[in-house]
């Protein structure tokens, strides 16, 4: 019984570390790096679900102001990849309902994008280091490697993030 209640105290810490540890899966395709990480962080696949990644992928000559085209072999392969690691569950709602005039989904848009990021003030968003809020990195210090702790943040103008 002691042991059952231990782990259930445990359960709500693994899905606290889970969502700070969004490291890119082992199998991620040399071709996810080099294209998606090219122009921007490559965002880790358990952000959206399948259907929302297959639609930015089918999008790519208009992907939110460039045009991203790729060969089909280099698209299959990361569709492929994005879809197979594709968030599920409730804590990933589809974001494709709230994107305006058939535009991709947008991570930013999700319901959980906005209640993480809902304290954040629209002069770090327009901040010359920010300029998007789909930047990550710049207030994530560590989104390279997958981590996005609290305690990793530092804002565009140096201090850091306080609860």
């Amino acid at each position: 019984m002691k042991t059952a209640l231990f782990l259930a105290a445990l359960l709500p810490l693994s899905f606290v570390a889970h969502a700070d540890n969004l490291r890119l899966p082992a199998n991620t395709p040399a071709a996810f790096q080099a294209e998606c990480g090219s122009c921007h962080l490559a965002f880790p696949p358990q952000l959206m679900v399948a259907d929302d990644w297959r639609r930015v992928m089918s999008t790519l000559d208009r992907h939110y102001g460039d045009n991203a085209s790729l060969d089909q072999e280099t698209l299959r392969t990361i569709e492929d990849f994005l879809v197979r690691n594709a968030g599920r569950g409730k804590k990933v709602l589809p974001v494709g309902a709230a994107t305006p005039n058939g535009e991709p989904p947008r991570l930013t848009s999700s319901a959980w994008f906005k209640r993480k990021h809902h304290e954040v003030k629209h002069a770090d968003w327009a901040h010359a280091k920010v300029k998007t809020p789909s930047n990550c990195a710049a207030c994530h210090t560590k989104a390279a490697e997958g981590s996005y702790r609290e305690r990793e943040i530092v804002m565009p103008n140096g201090r850091r993030w306080e609860d």
